[in-house]
């Protein structure tokens, strides 16, 4: 009951002129941000805060907690329709996304992710408003021992994304692994895999390898097979409309991504780009056509939607609850409370209730405006398609080489691009999996942090990982997600063997 009056008290706030306002431009702007790669929330947000600091802190919060769900909604339209992932958080939906667009379904993808991201995105604001407090003490009870056991638990998602070949898979994420630690080691000062060149001491953006490994990569295959100068077939977009069946086979997945993606984004580290991998990779296991994930199978587009925006809003509860930001944008938007005077933490609620009530309200009301908002525009959208494929192609190019070059207005990314693209093109000819190198990207550094720390603290003892109960069990399952593929096609060798 206290909840429902708190928020009633959320939405008389975010429900006033200015607010409603604020929610409608920030989320429209995080929309186009997301589609534009390599522009990312974290720019337009760090742009905003000089923006926001003469406002009111509740105005202001509403305003860039829009623009950051709002890039992560949009950014799956340039991963559904062109393989170019417009936000870190949207990689996971180009696997099944493109191949559907591909087939002459981008219209119905592009409405999956929207359905999807609009369950996610109101699950988790339940969530949020509901055990917000409780949370946040189990957040607190992850140290870096937990972190490690839960990167590890991620990465065994490279079974679910490559599980043809095992081995390749591995391949792809140790080389994925080592070019996350590529720079300077933040506890010791020791410079690794530069090269001696100063361009690399900072590491190599993810961006800069996703839109490599996928875009690019995509480009030097059409061009390769000769189809430079072959036009769209005209049926490209393909109807919005979704059969009875399609909404009961996606129903699961975005119950099931909403919910992983929450919990995702509560732990700090974690994220919208960890929960869609996840997502994904979970559903990989459970689905009963599995196998056909990465052809263009529609659950693989709702699990991973579902989950990046249910863990966009999971990570407001360390943000607003203790203090801790989750990712880099939500470091910024701490930033930007800090500016506006208010301290995140647990003396939030009391203290300053309208800015927490009134950003879990706005919420409600920013994740219809967004399906609102992208629904009609789909069909236009989507016409990308209809391009003839030489400029599409030209296209795509051009917005992956000015996303890149925007980053660190470095030449340099730019020729990592081109590097990551050869080896994209070179892995797509040989049957290497692109996702579980991404994955490796992602979690590598996180793990290596973690797992130092644990052992610092641990004074060198391994067992550190195994005494915690939650590190433990996360191994355990860890495990059991690595062997019990290869048991169960063990034993159905064995059974066509007799048969």
């Amino acid at each position: 009951m206290e909840s429902l009056n708190n928020l009633i008290y959320g939405f008389g706030i975010a429900l006033s002129p200015m607010n409603i306002l604020y929610v409608f431009t920030g989320v429209f702007a995080g929309t186009i941000i997301g589609m534009l790669p390599g522009l990312g929330p974290i720019s337009a947000l760090a742009l905003m805060i000089p923006i926001t600091f003469a406002m009111d802190p509740s105005s202001g919060l509403i305003l860039m907690a829009g623009v950051y769900y709002g890039a992560i909604f949009g950014g799956s339209t340039s991963s559904i329709l062109l393989n170019a992932p417009g936000v870190a958080g949207t990689v996971a939906t180009s696997f099944d996304g493109y191949p559907m667009a591909k087939k002459g379904q981008a219209g119905k993808a592009l409405a999956i992710a929207a359905y999807s991201s609009f369950v996610g995105g109101t699950l988790s604001v339940v969530g949020l408003m509901l055990v917000a407090p409780l949370l946040s003490k189990v957040a607190v009870s992850f140290g870096p021992a937990e972190y490690f056991s839960l990167m590890v638990l991620g990465l065994t998602a490279v079974v679910s994304l490559s599980d043809k070949s095992l081995i390749k898979g591995l391949i792809a994420a140790v080389v994925g692994i080592m070019v996350s630690i590529i720079g300077i080691d933040r506890q010791t000062g020791t410079e690794r895999f530069t090269f001696g060149s100063a361009h690399l001491l900072d590491g190599v953006d993810f961006l800069v390898m996703a839109l490599g490994i996928f875009a690019l990569a995509e480009v030097f295959y059409m061009l390769l097979r000769g189809g430079g100068g072959k036009e769209q077939p005209r049926n490209a977009i393909g109807s919005l409309k979704l059969t009875r069946g399609e909404v009961k086979e996606i129903a699961g997945p975005m119950t099931r991504g909403s919910i992983l993606g929450f919990f995702t984004g509560v732990l700090p580290g974690a994220g919208a780009t960890i929960g869609s991998f996840l997502g994904y990779s979970m559903e990989k296991r459970l689905a009963k056509d599995g196998d056909t994930f990465g052809q263009g199978n529609i659950k693989g587009v709702a699990a991973p939607e579902s989950a990046n925006n249910a863990a966009c809003t999971g990570s407001f509860v360390p943000l607003l609850t203790l203090g801790v930001p989750g990712s880099g944008t939500t470091a910024v938007l701490l930033g930007a409370l800090l500016v506006m005077g208010v301290t995140p933490g647990p003396a939030m609620l009391q203290d300053r209730p309208d800015v927490f009530w009134g950003v879990i309200a706005s919420m409600y009301i920013g994740n219809i405006f967004l399906l609102v908002l992208n629904l009609p525009l789909i069909p236009l959208i989507a016409k990308i398609l209809d391009m003839p494929r030489a400029l599409l192609l030209s296209m795509i190019l051009i917005f992956c080489m000015i996303g890149v070059y925007g980053l660190n207005f470095s030449v340099i990314d730019l020729y990592l691009l081109l590097a990551f693209g050869l080896l994209g093109l070179a892995m797509r000819l040989f049957g290497f999996p692109a996702a579980p190198m991404i994955l490796g990207m992602i979690l590598g550094g996180v793990m290596e942090e973690s797992m130092r720390r644990a052992l610092q603290i641990a004074g060198g003892d391994w067992s550190v990982f195994v005494d915690k109960p939650i590190s433990l069990w996360l191994l355990v399952i860890a495990a059991l997600s690595v062997f019990l593929p290869l048991i169960k096609k063990a034993i159905k060798g064995l059974r066509l063997r007799h048969a």
